[in-house]
């Protein structure tokens, strides 16, 4: 890519991490108002930050992307994760690794 391009790339003031800095690249969930505004107002670098939650909560509740429920409660843990108050991790999760 060149610098021009770069220089022409479109950011955001992010909600995660409060400063300016490059926008998604593309509408994440096209049709919903929630992946407009997250268009709107988070940065690439705070999406990855969020892909990598997304990926933890997956796991440890198991989820099973095909049904409703899995992608409601994801919808819902996203809005809480950039728009609310955060989020609380899963009960007895915990990023050390397990004492043996």
């Amino acid at each position: 890519m060149s610098s021009t391009a770069d220089s022409n790339a479109r950011t955001v003031l992010c909600v995660k991490l409060k400063k300016e800095l490059p926008a998604l690249k593309e509408v994440p969930f096209e049709g919903h108002p929630l992946g407009q505004r997250i268009y709107d107002n988070v940065s690439q670098d705070a999406w990855k930050m969020w892909v990598e939650h997304m990926k933890m909560l997956m796991n440890e509740y198991r989820l099973n992307l095909g049904t409703k429920e899995a992608q409601e409660f994801l919808l819902e843990q996203m809005e809480q994760y950039f728009f609310g108050a955060g989020v609380n991790l899963p009960p007895g999760f915990t990023t050390e690794a397990p004492k043996s």
